[in-house]
């Protein structure tokens, strides 16, 4: 079993598409690091060998921030905008959308499932 970056890496899977289960890793990234270590994007991760999977392994450690260092990075860039009371900030306190995005009537996924407000009854129109 391939374990980079402290993520076990699925063995049925192509070498591209498998390093993007690592955090920090996409599909454009993982392509670059298979062409520069001269790996076929097509072989499939149970094909790799040790000497392959140990020259991945070194250069995800040598040249890319990846899985605890990047998650802890991004925490500690947003708990800075919430400290320093920025725009931004607040909107991440308040698990709002930060970039700009329109908040009456989108948004739920960020802001959660719509809660009903209580008290709100319709009375019937007279004529």
């Amino acid at each position: 079993m391939a374990r980079i970056a402290g993520i076990n890496i699925p063995q049925n899977k192509i070498v591209s598409i498998a390093l993007t289960y690592i955090h920090g890793i996409g599909l454009h990234s993982s392509k670059e690091i298979c062409k520069k270590l001269n790996i076929s994007e097509k072989t499939r991760v149970n094909q790799l060998s040790e000497e392959q999977v140990l020259k991945i392994r070194e250069y995800i450690d040598g040249n890319h921030k990846v899985e605890g260092d990047l998650r802890r990075e991004i925490s500690v860039n947003i708990k800075r905008l919430v400290d320093l009371a920025t725009y931004r900030g607040s909107r991440h306190k308040k698990k709002l959308p930060v970039r700009g995005q329109r908040t009456h009537c989108n948004a739920r996924t960020r802001k959660g499932k719509a809660i009903a407000i209580a008290g709100k009854k319709l009375t019937p129109l007279k004529k």
